[in-house]
C-alpha cells in the first residue's frame, strides 16, 4: 500500500520522494489543501495546529509527523485516533552546542571582553573555566545525551537527571539533594504539566552560590519572577534561550537584569537544520509505511 503524505515545502518533497511506499503531495500551509488530501494518511504540518476546518478535509489522516522536538502545542489538539510523532533526534546536536557556547561565554567573560573591545580598551583579567565544573543536566533524553558527549571533552563532569531513575540517571525526585552539589544546572526537559514552573524560588534557592542556570527547554519551565529575583541579588547567573513570556515585552526585567545571557530561541536555528529534521521525519514515516509504529510517538503529554 502506498502512503500519501502531505508535505509543506519543496525540500520535504525531495526527501520524501526517496522513501519507498510513500507518495508525497505538496500543499501550502494556510491555503486549501489539494484534492489528493482526501487520501492523505500522514500530515507534516508547517506551523502551529490548524483549526477544525483542515481536519475535516483529511478523513483518512492517521499520523501527524512534526518537524520539531517539542509537542506541547499539539497535545490535546489532534483528532481522536490520530498518532502524533515528534522530530526528536534532529535538534539535539545544535542545541547542546548552544549550551556549551553559553557556558564558555559566561565562564570566560566573553561579554566583558567584547564590551572592552567596543570601547577600545585592552583589559586583561582572569576568567573562569569549564574544566572541572560539575554540570547537572535535567533531561536525560536525546538533548541531554548530546550535551553530555560535548561537555565531557572539556573535562566537565555531568550528572544526568530524568523523569524516572535508571542506570546512570538520577530520578527527578532526587533533584533537591543534587542542586547544591553542581556549578551549573541545564534544563533540557519537555514542557508538560509536571515540568511547568518546576524551577521555582525553592529550586533556585537550593542552587549553590555563583551557579549558572541554563534553560534550552521551554520558558515556562522556569518561574521568571523567581529567577529575576535571584539574578538581581547577584547570587546566581543564567543563560536563557527561551523565556516566559516569549519574547519579553519592552521594559521587561529580563532585558536588563544582571548576570543574564539572553538569546532569542535560536538553539536549533542553524544551517542544515531543515535537512536534519526531514531525515528524522522520513525515517519515522518509513517505519509507519512498513507497518511499524514511529519511534518518536507522543504518549500522553510527551
Amino acid at each position: 500500500m502506498t502512503l500519501t503524505v502531505l508535505v509543506p515545502d519543496d525540500e520535504g518533497m525531495t526527501v520524501l520522494a526517496e522513501v519507498p511506499r510513500v507518495l508525497p503531495v505538496r500543499y501550502q500551509w494556510g491555503e486549501p489543501v489539494p484534492p489528493e488530501a482526501a487520501k492523505a494518511q500522514v500530515l507534516i504540518p508547517g506551523k502551529h495546529p490548524p483549526g477544525e476546518q483542515l481536519w475535516r478535509t483529511l478523513p483518512n489522516l492517521k499520523l501527524i509527523q512534526l518537524l520539531s522536538a517539542g509537542a506541547e502545542d499539539w497535545v490535546g489538539k489532534v483528532p481522536d485516533g490520530v498518532l502524533l510523532s515528534t522530530c526528536r533526534g534532529a535538534h539535539g546536536g545544535s542545541t547542546a552546542e548552544w549550551v556549551v557556547a553559553a557556558l564558555l561565554s559566561i565562564y570566560r567573560k566573553l561579554d566583558v571582553f567584547a564590551t572592552a573591545q567596543r570601547a577600545g580598551r585592552w583589559e586583561r583579567q582572569t576568567a573562569d573555566t569549564l574544566q572541572g565544573k560539575r554540570v547537572l543536566v535535567v533531561g536525560a533524553g536525546d538533548l541531554g545525551q548530546h550535551l553530555q558527549r560535548r561537555l565531557e571533552p572539556f573535562d566537565a563532569r555531568c550528572t544526568m537527571v530524568g523523569m524516572t531513575a535508571r542506570e546512570g540517571v538520577h530520578g527527578v525526585r532526587e533533584l533537591p539533594g543534587l542542586l547544591d552539589l553542581h556549578d551549573a544546572v541545564v534544563l533540557m526537559v519537555p514542557l508538560t504539566s509536571r515540568t511547568r514552573g518546576m524551577v521555582d524560588a525553592e529550586f533556585l534557592a537550593r542552587m549553590r552560590d555563583g551557579a549558572v542556570l541554563v534553560n534550552v527547554s521551554r520558558g515556562a519551565v522556569v518561574d521568571t519572577d523567581a529567577l529575576v529575583a535571584e539574578l538581581t541579588t547577584g547570587r546566581l547567573r543564567a543563560a536563557l534561550d527561551v523565556t516566559d513570556p516569549e519574547p519579553p515585552p519592552a521594559g521587561h526585567p529580563l532585558w536588563t537584569v544582571p548576570g543574564l545571557l539572553l538569546t532569542p530561541h535560536v538553539g536549533g536555528a542553524v544551517r542544515g537544520v531543515r535537512g536534519r529534521s526531514y531525515a528524522v521525519a522520513a525515517a519515522e514515516i518509513a517505519r509507519y509505511a512498513g507497518g511499524e509504529l514511529p519511534d518518536n510517538l507522543v504518549h500522553g503529554e510527551y
